[in-house]
């Protein structure tokens, strides 16, 4: 008993705090803002990034923490023995200096925009045409529609909407300061988030980009918006809510109606729950803090004041106000999706005839998700398929996937949708598609009750010349083809017998709402995956004791399992070479002397989100490689329905094994986790700039010439290795 104690001890040695983790990444987002040598638009984009990871922190991982505390859990976390309440005190101190951070990185970047012409307007600073033609704006478009408030005994205190803006104002008299009140504007969330000027008689330079925000504009007419009384301490703010619905008590308390419409009325409960932070553009008086804690029943330190805007979406439509001259001093070069070069292009060879014959695998946002979306296309018109079945978690807003399977439905396919209606703030999308499936004349299905169904896979089942045959596609990332050009995902599409059979076993069980299927070649959790992992992970540790070397290189978003963090660190004492590649949370500290020593971290933030998860164990041909939907995080491997499928072909290996190998030569946008919880940036020895995902880019359209042009020297032998290291030479960049 004694042994077991002194073993819990020691393993927080090389653990951090699964909250405090999350926001160093975000401090790694907010880093790539502070970049000098990224375009100022870009440097931007990353402060908006950086608030919207907040915002979304906030209301599910501080939510929650803030309900157990209000609850008086004492329960204490698993990888830093805090309770809910200590985790609390150290996010709202850790937040405020990266609130500071957030508004000097953001001041420099509206400086220097200033030079280029790009003016985001205080009131104070209109010039006089402008201000008569917001003047005119707002007496005609604004105003008509705003429901200024007054906060007293006969008029109570409203329910402020999650992240609405609200204009917060003091009142004042005749009787100066007797009978001090308290004002609220809402900005209407149907204008435009900011107006920008285009009064022909106001003088603005050519290409010029002068704009002002909505709420500014309320702020600076608000004096005189309360009759007998006047706007002092103008500020504006926005109240963030716990949006962390718990499912499982309000399916106990459900009365057995349709589940679709259970979850629309969940939803309009999101918006009711308790407020975790308070955020200020500007400054609260004492008089004011107090009327608000007070009100909103929060603490000070759920306070942020700062002088950056509470929203700043626009920073992601400046880039369409510029000249083309501009965009390339101030954007990211142009970049598009290549057509995978894995395909041809010719209209008279299917795509399913091209999979047939070999493994296909798309580097998403590198290569197009086109081919996939050809194979419904080809599928849904096609006499020999049966049946199309697919899971969804994530769709496009105008998705052509779901179109093709409504044209599938309406040929007289037979389609099932397994659509997960629990996808966090994706829930009325899916909603809005199940119900246009439905109609399509889909069966669909919305998941498992005590289970997300986060697993990327559709099966389509062909009856070639009385034989059934299947193509099955296996994904890291949603079938969304907004986000695949965005994040860095992996789908694979295969007629590969063996995961054909295991994915329709898959789509039987989760019909009947069975997530303990058994598999040949697939991991499925919550059955199997985590189990497969730790034996993967055994296999190197007894190689090495048995004189071998043994390596695992996994690449996931986070990492906060203790089970899969105890075995790499036994794994890492035995000897077992370890890279791990985590973007996001990783709860496991590396180098901790006697548990950790063969275990490095590392995490890269660019460009594009890196999204694909894949797991890798051995080396050389009896290398195990797989690609999953699934985090290594104890919801992914025990409350979810997620998939792991082996990579089998020898060159799509081949090709993620290059992925890897890139990403840890990055030296450009790399960073590497330290035993001390804190991260530093990974520079080269060489003098060479290598940006992975830069490299990534020019492979893509390197490999759309076939190996016959330029890029490859004479005679060039179109081995894949020395392809894609040539490649790597010829693309990376003299500092």
């Amino acid at each position: 008993m004694e042994k077991e104690v002194a073993e819990k001890s020691n393993n927080k040695l090389y653990t951090q705090d699964r909250e405090i983790s999350w926001l160093k990444f975000n401090k790694r987002v907010l880093e790539e803002a502070e970049d000098k040598m990224a375009p100022l638009l870009e440097r931007l984009k990353f402060v908006s990034i950086f608030m919207t990871n907040l915002d979304e922190f906030y209301m599910i991982r501080v939510g929650r923490l803030n309900d157990l505390n209000k609850i008086k859990v004492e329960v204490r976390n698993d990888k830093s023995n805090l309770t809910p309440g200590e985790q609390l005190e150290a996010i709202f101190e850790k937040t405020q200096k990266l609130i500071k951070e957030r508004d000097a990185v953001y001041c420099d970047i509206d400086e220097q925009l200033r030079k280029y012409g790009i003016y985001n307007l205080k009131f104070n600073e209109l010039d006089k045409n402008e201000k008569k033609y917001i003047e005119n704006y707002f007496k005609n478009r604004i105003q008509p529609i705003l429901s200024p408030m007054i906060i007293d005994n006969q008029h109570p205190f409203p329910h402020l909407a999650n992240k609405q803006l609200y204009v917060l104002t003091t009142l004042k008299g005749d009787q100066g300061t007797k009978g001090i009140k308290v004002g609220i504007i809402p900005v209407p969330e149907s204008l435009p988030s900011v107006i920008y000027i285009e009064d022909p008689e106001s003088f603005i330079k050519i290409d010029e980009v002068r704009f002002i925000r909505i709420e500014e504009i309320i702020q600076g007419y608000s004096q005189n918006m309360f009759g007998q009384y006047q706007a002092e301490e103008k500020t504006v703010i926005a109240v963030t809510r716990n949006a962390d619905l718990n499912l499982n008590e309000e399916i106990e308390e459900d009365d057995g109606e349709d589940y679709r419409h259970f979850m629309k009325k969940l939803l309009k409960k999101r918006g009711r729950l308790l407020p975790v932070r308070l955020e200020v553009m500007g400054e609260l008086s004492a008089d004011q803090t107090r009327f608000m804690t007070k009100k909103l029943d929060i603490t000070e330190k759920q306070i942020f004041q700062s002088i950056l805007p509470i929203k700043l979406s626009h920073a992601f439509e400046l880039a369409e106000k510029i000249s083309v001259e501009k965009k390339l001093l101030l954007c990211d070069r142009v970049f598009e999706s290549q057509y995978p070069s894995s395909f041809t292009k010719d209209k008279k060879i299917r795509i399913t005839d091209q999979i047939k014959n070999k493994d296909a695998l798309l580097h998403y946002p590198y290569e197009q998700m086109e081919p996939f979306i050809s194979l419904l296309k080809e599928s849904a018109s096609d006499p020999n398929v049966l049946c199309i079945k697919i899971t969804v978690y994530r769709l496009a807003l105008r998705s052509k996937i779901a179109e093709q399977l409504c044209e599938a439905a309406e040929n007289g396919k037979e389609v099932h949708v397994l659509m997960e209606l629990k996808a966090r703030f994706d829930e009325q999308n899916n909603i809005a598609w199940a119900e246009r499936l439905e109609d399509a004349g889909c069966n669909v299905i919305y998941g498992l009750e005590d289970f997300k169904v986060h697993s990327k896979i559709c099966l389509i089942t062909r009856n070639d010349g009385g034989s059934i045959n299947y193509i099955t596609q296996v994904g890291t990332g949603n079938y969304n083809e907004k986000t695949a050009t965005l994040y860095s995902d992996y789908s694979l599409m295969t007629a590969n017998t063996e995961i054909g059979k295991d994915a329709n076993e898959f789509f039987k069980n989760m019909m009947i709402s069975n997530p303990y299927g058994i598999y040949n070649r697939l991991w499925v959790a919550p059955n199997s995956l985590k189990n497969n992992i730790i034996i993967a992970i055994d296999e190197e540790i007894n190689k090495v004791k048995a004189g071998k070397s043994g390596m695992v290189v996994m690449k996931a978003n986070s990492l906060t399992e203790r089970s899969i963090m105890d075995k790499l660190s036994e794994a890492s004492q035995a000897g077992v070479e370890i890279n791990l590649i985590i973007r996001g949370i990783c709860c496991i500290l590396p180098g901790i002397d006697g548990y950790t020593e063969n275990i490095q971290v590392f995490s890269l933030v660019g460009r594009f989100l890196e999204h694909h998860r894949v797991y890798m164990f051995g080396q050389g041909d009896d290398r195990k490689i797989y690609i999953s939907s699934a985090d290594l995080m104890t919801r992914n491997l025990t409350r979810r329905v997620e998939i792991a499928c082996p990579i089998l072909d020898y060159q799509l290996r081949k090709k993620i094994e290059n992925t890897l190998e890139v990403i840890l030569s990055d030296n450009v946008k790399l960073r590497q986790l330290r035993k001390d919880g804190n991260y530093i940036r990974v520079t080269g020895d060489s003098g060479s700039r290598i940006n992975a995902q830069e490299i990534f880019i020019e492979e893509a359209r390197a490999l759309l010439t076939e190996i016959n042009s330029d890029y490859i020297p004479e005679g060039f032998a179109p081995d894949i290795n020395e392809f894609l290291r040539k490649i790597r030479s010829l693309f990376t960049r003299k500092s």
